[in-house]
């Protein structure tokens, strides 16, 4: 404490240079605190949980070559002909799929009231065996009875009858909260009511790194897709992936299984996974970049600024050592310089970093910045000007006090 009234009367001497390391403490507090969380924030998007086995599934879109009489009945063929392979555990169709570049939505309403606003909902299609096959898993509720399931054709109609349809858990908390919605009523599709018959722990959009709120709710109804206006999803054996998927792709291609076939896409899920979001870790590796940099510069900043003190107030440590002071307090008394220019750069940084995250709040849509980051952005940036002054400090101190005096 006796050090802080000698510090303040030498900053007061060097202002420009002590100004010039608050601003740099700031501004890099400032962008630090922002980037760590926009790379958090990112990271937890990447890695967060489908609820679907991702290593054992594949997707696997396909074109007729020629017109084909009847989709239904060469979309049966070609399930049976899949689930003949050998290492396929189950195989359906859905309309859409995680990471994918299909995007189907509708509307949800309580109410058959056509005027009431509805919730957007992600709108997923699905013939027997999508629950075994996606991996998912019903939190209440049941699947579809087989009687509950439709042509893929009845959406064409003004008002279509659909008895049933199984929600995600956060749709139904949206729509029931503290209620079970098992039995209500809900429409889609003009005034005919759906019934909740279950549901879903989680289904994920088809697009999951959207922001919008209304992106978290999914649905998924009994009615069966074609192979012209869906994807066959098929789940295998994790090690045999690979194999599985040239064998679905020969007897889709080669016409094994009726009309000759053009294989549009063909991949494995976790790879699909990995590309949607490519540019996403991209950007972490870049916003990473950017927080080393900036603390790089910012330590040369205070290791050169120390230094530079250390020349210009030889004679003063000098004198302090040849009045008993020890290396130890010379130490310290750089330590305190630095931790008092490292506060004033943090509390101005801090508030940069606020009104940094209100402005990505308003012009991206971006969520406010926690307050964790801040105190986390506080102990990395004092903790760096600690290590930078150190090297400096520690020669200083180790100056002999006649040589101190001497020059």
């Amino acid at each position: 404490m006796m050090d802080i009234l000698p510090i303040l009367s030498t900053l007061k001497r060097h202002k420009t240079a002590a100004g010039l390391i608050v601003l740099q403490i700031a501004l890099t507090c400032a962008i630090v605190c922002n980037a760590l969380f926009l790379i958090s924030e990112r990271i937890d998007m990447i890695n967060a949980p489908t609820g679907m086995p991702d290593k054992e599934l594949l997707v696997i879109s396909v074109s007729s070559v020629v017109r084909v009489e009847s989709p239904e009945a060469q979309t049966q063929a070609d399930l049976a002909a899949l689930k003949a392979i050998d290492g396929v555990k189950g195989v359906t169709i859905v309309n859409q799929i995680p990471f994918g570049n299909n995007s189907n939505n509708s509307g949800m309403r309580k109410t058959a009231d056509n005027n009431t606003r509805g919730i957007a909902v992600g709108h997923y299609a699905g013939r027997e065996g999508w629950l075994q096959t996606l991996g998912l898993r019903l939190a209440a509720g049941r699947d579809f009875a087989p009687e509950e399931y439709v042509d893929g054709a009845v959406t064409d109609a003004p008002n279509p009858k659909i008895p049933a349809v199984i929600i995600n858990k956060r749709l139904a908390e949206r729509l029931f909260p503290g209620e079970s919605p098992l039995g209500k009523p809900v429409y889609v599709y003009g005034d005919e009511p759906l019934r909740v018959v279950g549901v879903l722990e989680a289904l994920p959009s088809s697009h999951p790194k959207a922001r919008d709120e209304n992106n978290l709710h999914t649905m998924m109804l009994p009615i069966r897709p074609t192979y012209r206006g869906g994807s066959f999803i098929l789940r295998v054996d994790e090690g045999r992936r690979d194999a599985v998927l040239k064998a679905a792709v020969e007897a889709l291609e080669k016409g094994s299984v009726g009309v000759k076939r053009i294989v549009r896409d063909q991949k494995r899920f976790e790879d699909m996974r990995y590309d949607y979001y490519r540019e996403d870790r991209a950007m972490v590796w870049l916003l990473g970049g950017v927080c080393v940099g900036l603390l790089v510069v910012t330590a040369f900043g205070i290791v050169g600024l120390a230094s530079f003190w250390v020349q210009q107030r030889t004679r003063m440590i000098g004198t302090r050592r040849a009045l008993g002071a020890t290396q130890g307090q010379i130490l310290r008394y750089f330590q305190t310089e630095n931790f008092m220019l490292s506060t004033l750069g943090i509390a101005l940084g801090m508030a940069a970093a606020y009104g940094i995250s209100l402005a990505l709040m308003r012009h991206y849509e971006l969520p406010r910045l926690p307050f964790i980051y801040l105190p986390v952005g506080a102990l990395i940036l004092w903790a760096l000007g600690q290590l930078a002054v150190w090297a400096p400090a520690r020669r200083a101190a180790a100056l002999p006090p006649v040589a101190a005096l001497r020059s």
